[in-house]
């Protein structure tokens, strides 16, 4: 598979099961989107965990903290160790998206047609 930028995969509900907080502990691996990550990784796509978790807004978050540069690299610290643990690298772990992302995973995303501003798909809450 021959990718030309990175895919972006979203943390909770996505790769990892997600139940609530608890902690900040990250749940264990959802096993569809683990495999995909799994083989992009052997066809040497470059992955990357995109997630609120560390998002540096300075804003109290919904578990009585602030999103700063300390909880941030707390979460990045937590995140590169899970994902050690289960797909044997340490993948970089951002909030932001960039030119480069080629695609994003994720369990909120609503596709949309583009330059149209259409859903793809039946797949939205708020209309």
């Amino acid at each position: 598979m021959s990718i030309s930028g990175w895919i972006g995969v979203d943390l909770d509900g996505t790769l990892a099961h997600y139940a609530g907080w608890n902690g900040g502990q990250v749940g264990e691996p959802i096993g569809g989107m683990a495999f995909r990550v799994r083989k992009w990784l052997a066809d040497g796509v470059d992955v990357r965990i995109l997630t609120a978790r560390v998002a540096e807004t300075g804003l109290r978050n919904q578990v009585g903290g602030v999103d700063d540069e300390s909880f941030a690299s707390a979460q990045r610290v937590i995140i590169q160790d899970w994902t050690e643990k289960h797909f044997g690298v340490r993948l970089p772990v951002t909030a932001s998206k960039d030119f480069a992302m080629v695609e994003l995973w994720d369990d909120r995303a609503v596709r949309v047609r583009c330059n149209e501003g259409e859903p793809c798909c039946n797949h939205h809450k708020t209309d």
